[in-house]
């Protein structure tokens, strides 16, 4: 058993913007019982808390549980202690916020710009969407072509092979030097400040919890290259590939009964 296992959220523990659900809530609590597990999503923090912690069972120890928001570009820990957190849900909910780094005014319009042009100049804007197509994260500006609040059976049809994001993201990145780029979810780009990403968060992790990095695992489901789990493998912690939520929930038993 690794000393920390680190997860992506979406298609990892969960499937798009959905709740974990029992069975991975379960075993996801007898993990933390026996050693330090962290989830690094392109979802905020909220998306992150109501996804995954709020559907833990009582008693889970919390306090070996450490998430990464917005793709590592901000980071909370678990106190105990109302008040003690930025933003009202992690406050009353006793999550303390270590850091968060939030982008200009100026960038996000300009990140904004950018993408809805891109999109555009492509072809791939559609006439019927599900929400906000560009959702402001704070520290994270993520596109998303159908809206955030698609259904999922609509999402996996839209994009599978990844080829009009990438599109996407090769006719915008010359454009927004200094920013990553990277493909999550099932129709989703993630920009964050250049330098923060999922592999900027293994390094804080280790570093947050003493750990050398081989001591560590990876788990996520988009670490080919351009997905945004690829730069964790970059950091040389051993990664481990699902998927579907059912691989996730198959490897995390293989662990438990280590």
């Amino acid at each position: 058993m690794k000393s920390a296992y680190i997860f992506d959220l979406d298609g990892t523990l969960a499937e798009s913007k959905q709740p974990m659900d029992d069975e991975m809530a379960g075993i996801v609590s007898q993990l933390l019982s026996r050693s330090k597990v962290a989830i690094i999503s392109g979802g905020s923090y909220d998306q992150m808390y109501r996804s995954a912690v709020s559907r833990l069972p009582s008693g889970a120890r919390l306090e070996n549980l450490y998430l990464f928001p917005v793709s590592a570009s901000a980071f909370y820990k678990y106190s105990g202690e109302a008040g003690a957190a930025s933003g009202a849900l992690a406050a009353r909910n006793g999550w303390q916020e270590v850091y968060a780094d939030r982008l200009p005014e100026a960038d996000k319009a300009k990140i904004r710009s950018v993408i809805l042009d891109a999109e555009a100049k492509l072809g791939f804007a559609i006439a019927k969407t599900y929400g906000d197509k560009i959702e402001d994260r704070g520290s994270q500006m993520t596109y998303s072509a159908l809206g955030q609040s698609a259904p999922i059976e609509v999402k996996r049809a839209w994009d599978p092979d990844q080829e009009k994001r990438r599109a996407i993201v090769d006719l915008a990145a010359p454009f927004l030097t200094g920013y990553n780029l990277g493909i999550g979810g099932m129709t989703s780009i993630d920009v964050t400040r250049g330098g923060t990403d999922k592999g900027y968060g293994v390094r804080q992790i280790a570093k947050a919890l003493t750990l050398p990095i081989e001591s560590m695992m990876f788990i996520g489901d988009a670490l080919d290259p351009g997905g945004n789990d690829y730069p964790a493998r970059a950091t040389g912690i051993e990664c481990y590939e699902v998927k579907s939520v059912a691989d996730t929930k198959a490897f995390i038993r293989r662990a438990l009964a280590a």
